[in-house]
């Protein structure tokens, strides 16, 4: 392990050309926390945060390199040894995660392994795994392995007692509980609601047939109401039927198709089909219940491509920031193309004890190409974060998390669904699980609305611009809560005008996007919200710089006041960055330059506002799998003005900007559902 000194752990600090004079490989690293022993600045060392680096090799490379460390000079006065702090190799310690932690839910006698496997050397480092595991009496179940970025996952029967001996493997990496697989809380136990009368389930079609969206849960009854709107297929190898893996699905799907239902109200006309992929089967007893889950999806979204997917379920895990869990890393991998809006439900764990981490967001709400869901506990405008839903932060990057929240049902508030057969009773529950999919639903009704304009990336950006901020801590609410009418997505309010980008860029390129105000707006206040999000790839052997790609925006208000003399630019101005001297430690923290998603809003004299635009360039991280080249990413870019004094700006811009934007024609008309607040 190789760990770098704090003041130089940039991007373009890397160590690279080091490690290759010195015949050794870089395998992955993870955060850290070190008071170096010397530094540039005045006064003692402190605690900073850090990366340490794993470092592959053969013993005589590293011999080589003990000994040169030993001479003064060795390595020549212009060699940057000033930038590494320590060598040291890994102990059991270092390795270890949860075991031993009183209460934990963990399958007996079974962990999770986590190996260093880089594709030219996968196979050998394989099979020297299962000697060595065989060695330690221990069986590793190769056969069940998940490959993902350079790391290999391993199923281990573990007998008590052996888990040090077993972390002695070179190439391992980390040794954790298995956890279960979460389908169900107490709060999401279903009821009937006795006495609750809903009109009849709609007779008309979904409203475009071209959209799809899958769901990953417990199955559909055969027969059930919903099957109308919802094909249900079995992936195989999943097991028998089980009854409450069933209802959990069909609510599920009931919250994709209809939204939460209200008493009296006509039950809406579903914005889509669903297929509905039955994952879950009788595996009570199964060790492996997580991987072969995993598998199964992994299997369908490599092998059919749909516009937006839903999982309600994952491994009953809080996230943890130096390790990345396979869940998070397979599904983050399969949606880094930018095709797919993936919703996962946050988990139901936001009552357990914060002090420890177990009420954070569990895995794999993490994942940065994803929209992770929280609840709130009301439709009304009195909401507030459901005390059951988890709560962030994230990992940086991915800091806000959940990012958003929509209802999700709670104990004087529930959550209704359609019933499972014509005779009976609407059911009604809560959890994240109903939050999830009906915030799915919100981003089928824009597409839905506008066609296939709109990108999935571009449909994520805009549920989070359009959720409504809160009071409550981000770490609580994310963004805020996404409304439940469609309207509040595809109608600009009054004195107000919303412009979307979205496209391709590639490496390096820079792409300026004008903020379409009009010049003769000059008096007054201007409030601009932007919201941005891209797709990345990511790289799961390093949980601290896990994001490949990010988009560097550049706020430049005023085009007649430019950053210098020589300069043909405009100043810029910070808008979403902390500041402009923000040491890269402080932005990784702060959740900035390597986010996926970023939301800010600045109230702004118009005065001050002359053809403001934004600059925004496409960053790669130089290590990120090294010897790849960088790929070219989605972006989508929201923005809002609104202004206090012009009430007509929408019609403004489109009449000043006809030859530069084009306005969004509604392909199918949404019917528009009037809901009490």
């Amino acid at each position: 392990m190789l760990t770098l000194h704090p003041q130089f752990i940039a991007k373009t600090y890397h160590p690279g050309p080091f490690l290759r004079e010195l015949g050794l490989t870089y395998v992955g690293s993870r955060g850290a926390e070190v008071v170096p022993e010397k530094w540039t600045r005045q006064g003692e060392p402190v605690r900073m945060e850090t990366s340490e680096l794993f470092i592959s090799g053969y013993r005589d490379r590293f011999a080589s390199l003990a000994q040169r460390l030993a001479v003064p000079g060795a390595f020549g006065t212009q060699f940057p040894m000033r930038l590494l702090e320590s060598f040291r190799a890994p102990t059991a310690s270092d390795k270890k995660r949860g075991m031993g932690i009183p209460g934990s839910r963990v399958s007996p006698g079974l962990v999770e392994v986590g190996l260093h496997a880089p594709a030219a050397d996968r196979d050998v480092i394989v099979r020297a795994f299962s000697r060595y595991a065989d060695a330690c009496g221990v069986e590793a179940e190769i056969s069940r392995s998940i490959d993902v970025g350079g790391l290999l996952f391993v199923p281990v029967q573990l007998m008590d007692g052996v888990v040090d001996e077993l972390a002695k493997f070179s190439f391992l990496r980390v040794v954790r509980p298995m956890p279960e697989l979460r389908v169900f809380h107490p709060v999401e136990r279903s009821a009937v609601a006795a006495g609750v009368a809903i009109p009849p389930l709609p007779e008309e079609e979904p409203l475009d047939e071209t959209i799809r969206m899958a769901i990953f849960d417990g199955g559909l009854p055969p027969s059930g109401p919903l099957q109308d709107w919802a094909d249900g297929y079995d992936v195989p190898g999943v097991g028998l039927t089980v009854d409450r893996y069933l209802t959990h699905g069909h609510m599920v799907t009931s919250a994709a198709l209809f939204g939460p239902l209200s008493p009296g109200q006509p039950v809406p006309t579903p914005f889509c089909s669903v297929d509905h992929y039955r994952v879950m089967g009788g595996t009570k007893d199964d060790p492996y219940v997580l991987y072969n889950t995993l598998r199964r999806i992994r299997e369908v979204l490599e092998s059919t491509h749909y516009d937006f997917v839903n999982l309600s379920l994952g491994p009953a895990l809080p996230i943890e920031d130096d390790e990345v869990h396979p869940w998070t890393s397979v599904l983050d991998e399969q949606l880094a193309r930018g095709k797919t809006l993936l919703t996962v439900a946050a988990g139901n764990n936001g009552e357990d004890d914060r002090e420890s981490g177990n009420a954070r967001v569990q895995v794999p709400s993490d994942c940065v190409n994803a929209l992770a869901v929280g609840s709130a506990d009301s439709l009304r405008s009195d909401w507030e974060r459901a005390t059951y839903s988890a709560i962030g932060p994230g990992r940086s990057p991915g800091m806000v998390k959940p990012d958003i929240l929509a209802f999700g049902g709670s104990g004087y508030e529930p959550f209704l669904f359609a019933p499972m057969s014509e005779k009976a009773s609407p059911l009604t529950a809560s959890g994240t699980s109903f939050a999830a999919p009906a915030a799915l639903r919100m981003a089928a009704g824009i597409r839905a609305h506008f066609g296939e304009h709109l990108t999935p990336l571009a449909l994520k950006a805009l549920l989070v611009h359009c959720a409504e901020a809160a009071e409550s801590p981000r770490d609580e609410v994310g963004w805020g809560r996404i409304p439940n009418d469609i309207e509040r997505f595809v109608i600009c309010e009054p004195n107000t005008v919303r412009i979307l980008y979205q496209g391709e860029i590639e490496p390096g390129q820079a792409i300026r996007m004008p903020i379409p105000l009009p010049e003769e707006i000059s008096t007054g206040m201007v409030t601009i919200s932007a919201t941005y999000c891209i797709n990345s790839p990511i790289d799961a052997r390093t949980p601290s710089t896990y994001t490949g790609s990010a988009i560097e925006p550049f706020f430049r208000p005023h085009a007649a006041k430019v950053a210098s003399d020589e300069s043909a630019h405009a100043a810029p101005k910070p808008f979403f960055q902390l500041g402009d001297y923000i040491p890269e430690s402080e932005l990784r923290r702060g959740a900035h330059k390597w986010e996926t998603t970023k939301h800010k809003t600045k109230k702004l004299r118009a005065s001050s506002l002359f053809r403001p635009v934004f600059d925004v360039r496409h960053l790669s991280r130089i290590e990120q799998l090294a010897g790849a080249d960088a790929e070219t990413v989605e972006y989508a870019l929201v923005i809002s003005l609104r202004t206090s004094q012009t009430s007509d700006i929408y019609n403004q811009v489109v009449r000043t900007y006809a030859d530069r934007l084009e306005i969004l024609q509604p392909q199918i008309e949404v019917p528009i559902s009037i809901r009490p607040r």
